[in-house]
């Protein structure tokens, strides 16, 4: 596998891309599963980066959604 973009590369793409690298990603952790369940996985580390690589980008996709919302919303009202 070839080496796996940093935050600040996810962070350079737009939504689109970090969409269907989330999805490429997500497909890439079902065929480590599969393969692990079938005894077939060669390193088991695979999984685990390919876990953090979804919540990095999964992280900057919270993030930009927060950031779009507008201020009065993020400030909480105590009542």
């Amino acid at each position: 596998m070839t080496k796996t973009p940093k935050a600040a590369e996810y962070r350079g793409m737009s939504d689109e891309q970090l969409t269907l690298t989330l999805r490429d990603l997500e497909k890439h952790l079902f065929q480590l599963r599969f393969q692990s369940a079938t005894d077939r996985l060669e390193t088991p580390s695979e999984m685990r980066k390919a876990r953090r690589e979804i919540a990095r980008i999964m992280t900057i996709q919270r993030q930009r959604e927060l950031a779009k919302q507008p201020k009065e919303a993020k400030v909480a009202t105590h009542g």
